[in-house]
């Protein structure tokens, strides 16, 4: 992974054992912040010792997290169970060539990093561009963050002051505002501004138990709901032809795991594309299972009347959905700073190249650049959290630039090394890997551009 001693926002020590903060944090550094040599890298303590099993588990991890709470209402988007399960096999099959092909790109190009392997395969500008989007990608997942703090604290408030639901609460500090405010500046802005982040890792395997608890409760309260409950209305077809896609963004938020996916393949002791091919396979299925079982217990209990967070569907006096709601807070507690790091990281990797200054010449300014860094980021997604109380409309945006990175920029980086082969006379093989390439690049353009245009146009207008 391309980490080094005096990489900026960043301690190599602080990585060393940690499978969940970690890789999700040093997967984002710059190009430009790299200072050690990948060869002398290559041998440094934890690197390399990664068994295929561990990397299953890593990636496993990486794919799963708070974006569960949306899959059983993206079940209802799709029409049901039915063709929900069918448009998570059918994405699968590409989720899982696309983290082979960022193993084979990285492996030719001897990178570390995703946005490295893209700026080696495919050049500058689709670099800049990958990095622009890590930025955006991480700056959209903070707001969600915050949006779902806010959705849990809302009904753990209501169990504790025992009010009704529907009528609301007339008391000031239990307005969700001020409630995700005080939550945001007493805990994440402070776990946001050190200029490293290793503690997290021991928190971040919290909430790692957090995520499977969540999914065990959503199945335990379908086989054995709650005698209240009322029987609702199950669809088995969508409402339109298009609505299916506007599941997309949901499943491509959730299995989206491969800007992680180079330096997971890099830290493995043999790191081969058929072997890698293998732990990525498992680890899809594994993410697989927990996503479908928590998307169709989610979808039957409520039906049509499911919310974009399943949790909010449950009364707020369930008190083992209560600890699930407590679990998925310290999840996006832990995460927030995790994704923040990982933002002001390409932040900061694009300003030293904009400038053309190194690292060791830019130390006097790092501190005070961070503080202005995270300060404005903190300001500006939490003012964009309380006015906008909706996770799926966040969800739509950057679900659609998820696809970016499964489809995207694999696509691109396999046609741009196939094309820079050189072979007189091009194999099946060849062109079959070159149409495969284009129709990935196709395919998560298509889904950026409808999810895109669908958020923009329906639900931000609304």
């Amino acid at each position: 992974m391309a980490q080094g001693t005096g990489s900026i926002n960043s301690d190599y020590k602080d990585w060393e054992w940690s499978d969940d903060a970690g890789e999700r944090a040093r997967l984002l550094q710059s190009p430009s912040v790299e200072t050690v040599p990948k060869n002398s890298e290559s041998q440094g303590n934890g690197l390399g010792a990664t068994s295929a099993l561990g990397a299953v588990f890593i990636v496993v991890n990486a794919a799963l997290g708070a974006g569960l709470l949306n899959f059983p209402a993206a079940f209802s988007m799709a029409g049901g169970v039915a063709a929900g399960i069918a448009l998570q096999m059918c994405m699968l099959i590409f989720i899982i060539g696309g983290l082979v092909i960022l193993a084979y790109c990285s492996q030719a190009s001897n990178e570390r990093t995703y946005q490295e392997v893209v700026w080696a395969v495919c050049g500058k500008v689709p670099g800049v561009l990958c990095e622009v989007a890590i930025a955006v990608y991480t700056f959209g997942t903070c707001i969600a963050f915050l949006i779902i703090i806010g959705d849990q604290e809302d009904k753990i408030i209501a169990a504790l002051v025992k009010e009704p639901e529907e009528v609301g609460s007339s008391r000031w500090y239990t307005d969700r505002k001020f409630t995700i405010s005080i939550t945001a500046f007493l805990l994440i802005l402070p776990l946001s501004i050190p200029k490293e982040i290793g503690f997290q890792k021991y928190a971040s395997s919290l909430s790692v138990i957090g995520t499977w608890y969540v999914t065990a409760v959503i199945i335990i309260k379908y086989i054995w709901p709650d005698k209240e409950l009322v029987p609702v209305e199950i669809p088995t077809s969508p409402s339109t032809w298009t609505a299916v896609f506007n599941a997309m963004p949901t499943i491509c938020f959730g299995f989206q795991c491969h800007v992680s996916s180079v330096p997971v393949f890099n830290s493995m002791k043999q790191p081969e594309v058929k072997t890698w091919g293998a732990v990525v396979t498992a680890a899809m299925v594994i993410a697989l299972f927990v996503y479908t079982g928590t998307g169709v217990c989610g979808f039957l209990t409520f039906g049509a009347g499911v919310e974009q967070d399943v949790l909010m569907s449950y009364p707020s006096n369930d008190i083992p959905v209560a600890l699930a709601r407590a679990f998925i807070i310290l999840c996006v507690l832990t995460s927030y700073p995790i994704l923040h790091f990982c933002g002001r990281a390409v932040l900061e990797g694009l300003w030293l190249r904009y400038t053309g200054v190194t690292v060791e010449e830019d130390v006097v300014r790092e501190r005070r650049r961070r503080l202005l860094q995270t300060i404005s980021w903190f300001l500006l997604t939490l003012l964009l959290a309380l006015f906008i109380p909706d996770i799926g409309k966040v969800i739509s945006v950057i679900g659609g630039l998820a696809a970016c990175f499964i489809f995207v920029f694999p696509g691109l980086c396999l046609i741009q090394a196939k094309l820079s082969e050189i072979q007189e006379t091009k194999a099946i093989s060849w062109w079959a890997q070159v149409s495969y390439g284009v129709f990935m690049v196709t395919l998560g353009a298509f889904i950026f551009g409808q999810t895109t245009a669908n958020a923009i146009f329906v639900d931000l207008t609304a």
